[in-house]
């Protein structure tokens, strides 16, 4: 057992989802940073859908009521285990009565902590993840809240001593594919989108990245019906201003997208708290000419 005596700014449990609901309106929802968590859990032993905390902004304040393994990734922040300082990215032992301390990350925003045997909260639909949009799954954590760990029983074995940590540069590429409603916005709106930087706006969560800019002009009047839509989706509402969809984005929306997100660039936007700059970058090799520059 886990307790949880401070959840910093935001934490939930996530997993890696629950797809293969959104014809019943269900968001996949999960880990917003997939490659963090499985990392996590490979770390330990674990199977890489394993349940784990996911720690915006740090400040997470965990005691280990059982000795335990445990493994800390995604946004690089100091740790102090047992009071001494510990490493991220590598396998900690964590004796019974311990307390783990995730401090503010200097870069990023999401760190996830794994335990060996998994956070075991009841699942709903398949999936163990807290879902901000739906609100399936456990509400977010609170302070003095338990976590119950699973079995170890059966698991794999600890392998490596330590992994790479995760580079976050000064300012992000998000590389993308354009479309696929690209031919509702003007040539200028895709020099616009490739050519200059974004910033992170403070009304960004788990749903969607939202982005001050340059203004992306339609050239198309009108609204399109609502359409299935995609994580890491580039949707531009009326005003202009593009939205990236994260994880716990809606199954459909009615703005045009205009271009997606590859997997590796999802994880990377997850990382982007306000204020950070970030940059797109076409993957088509039909955008990657004087146009798109």
């Amino acid at each position: 057992m886990i307790e949880l005596l401070s959840p910093g700014p935001y934490a939930t449990v996530q997993d890696l989802g629950r797809p293969g609901y959104a014809h019943l309106g269900v968001p996949r929802s999960g880990a917003a940073d997939e490659p963090s968590l499985r990392l996590a859990n490979r770390l330990l032993g674990n199977p890489e859908s394993h349940a784990a905390v996911e720690v915006t902004y740090g400040g997470a304040r965990l005691r280990f009521t059982a000795a335990a393994w445990v493994a800390v990734t995604g946004a690089p922040c100091p740790l102090r285990l047992a009071g001494r300082a510990a490493d991220m990215y590598a396998p900690l032992w964590a004796p019974a009565g311990a307390e783990l301390l995730l401090g503010r990350p200097a870069r990023g925003l999401r760190s996830y902590v794994a335990v060996r045997g998994g956070v075991a909260t009841e699942p709903v639909l398949g999936s163990r993840s807290a879902d901000s949009l739906s609100g399936l799954g456990p509400p977010p954590l609170r302070a003095g809240e338990p976590l119950p760990v699973g079995p170890v029983a059966g698991l794999g074995p600890i392998t490596v001593d330590a992994a790479p940590p995760l580079a976050l540069p000064a300012v992000p590429v998000l590389d993308v594919i354009p479309g696929p409603r690209d031919d509702w916005f003007t040539a200028e709106a895709a020099r616009r989108l490739y050519g200059e930087p974004y910033e992170v706006s403070q009304q960004s969560n788990r749903v969607g990245v939202r982005l001050r800019g340059p203004v992306l002009r339609r050239a198309r009047e009108g609204e399109i019906p609502s359409e299935g839509m995609a994580t890491g989706a580039v949707q531009v509402p009326p005003d202009g201003h593009p939205i990236v969809f994260l994880t716990d984005h809606p199954p459909t929306g009615g703005y045009p997208v205009i271009a997606v997100l590859t997997a590796r660039s999802v994880a990377l936007a997850a990382q982007l708290r306000p204020g950070d700059l970030v940059r797109f970058r076409p993957l088509s090799a039909s955008l990657t000419g004087p146009a798109a520059r």
